[in-house]
């Protein structure tokens, strides 16, 4: 029988906040699979999340099979739009949500761990903001673009780029991407959509680069939608679940450990051989080319007339 065991591996998984999105699942699922895990939470939800811990808040969602619950290494602020102490705006360093949260950059958090951890062998990003996320891309400011492209799709150039050289051969890393990358989900806005295909382009760049200068492994995870606290942002999640389930080939809901455990494989020697890919993790939802339950396809005598 098959295992997934990273007993011994250390893995850092940036953008949990809560117990409700995919980095929550798959910072599980890695635990399940005997890693030690460390998070980087962005900074003005940090004393949000590490005092729901404390206060057992998420004490049923931390459960392992054997009964024992998650626990975090080490939890770090991590702002993923900034790379260096200098690229901080001084407006953000002043801001009472940042005041208290020293070395929340991506270069001073990798220092931080390389200092506490020494390395690491598994890299998440699950990670993305758009301001604009809610405007249509017509109306979409280029400010507001680009910080969807910066945070959502750069960051991870910048993780790994930072991380890369405390990662051995045969580490990996994953991030999570969505359709919207190469089809059009109205809806989807504010340049998320452009910064997941920058995404996905980069993951093939990255795997190139990092698996011959490093020997990592880089992949994406394309997940289906999730009623997570960052989709309800968007503002039509609760449509895209009944569209997904309506007309995947598997109409059932799409759980957030499904893809917490595609991401534990993928990370896990089981995988050894991929990179440079995008696995979809969504019942199917990416092979269709029409919608099924659209009106036009019913049978005739159920098309409602045109007048």
């Amino acid at each position: 029988m098959l295992n997934i065991d990273l007993k011994g591996k250390k893995a850092f998984v940036a953008g949990v906040g809560d117990d409700q999105g995919y980095g929550w699942a798959i910072a599980l699922a890695l635990a399940e699979a005997g890693a030690e895990i460390i998070v980087g939470t962005w900074p003005p939800v940090l004393k949000i999340f590490t005092g729901g811990l404390a206060a057992g808040k998420f004490d049923k969602s931390r459960e392992l099979s054997d009964g024992s619950l998650l626990q975090f290494a080490k939890v770090y602020p991590l702002d993923a739009a900034f790379d260096t102490p200098e690229s901080v705006p001084q407006e953000v360093k002043e801001n009472k949500r940042y005041k208290d949260c020293a070395g929340f950059t991506i270069s001073e958090v990798a220092a931080a761990v390389e200092r506490d951890f020494g390395q690491i062998d598994i890299l998440v990003h699950s990670l993305a903001n758009a301001p604009e996320v809610q405007k249509n891309l017509l109306e979409t400011s280029r400010e507001g673009y680009l910080a969807a492209v910066s945070a959502s799709a750069y960051s991870f150039v910048s993780l790994l780029s930072q991380f890369g050289p405390l990662m051995p051969s045969g580490a990996a890393a994953v991030s999570l991407t969505f359709i919207a990358s190469e089809r059009a989900i109205p809806g989807y806005g504010g340049g998320m959509s452009s910064a997941k295909a920058a995404l996905e382009s980069d993951t093939r760049v990255l795997a190139w680069e990092a698996g011959r200068k490093w020997g990592v492994r880089v992949n994406t995870i394309s997940a289906g939608p999730l009623r997570s606290r960052a989709a309800k942002a968007i503002g039509f999640v609760d449509k895209m679940l009944a569209y997904s389930k309506a007309n995947a080939p598997v109409q059932k809901d799409l759980e957030a450990n499904e893809v917490g455990a595609t991401a534990a494989f993928l990370v896990s020697p089981l995988a050894s051989a991929i990179t440079g890919a995008i696995l979809y993790v969504d019942n199917g939802l990416h092979a269709m080319g029409v919608a099924v339950d659209s009106p036009t396809l019913q049978p005739a005598e159920q098309i409602p007339a045109v007048n």
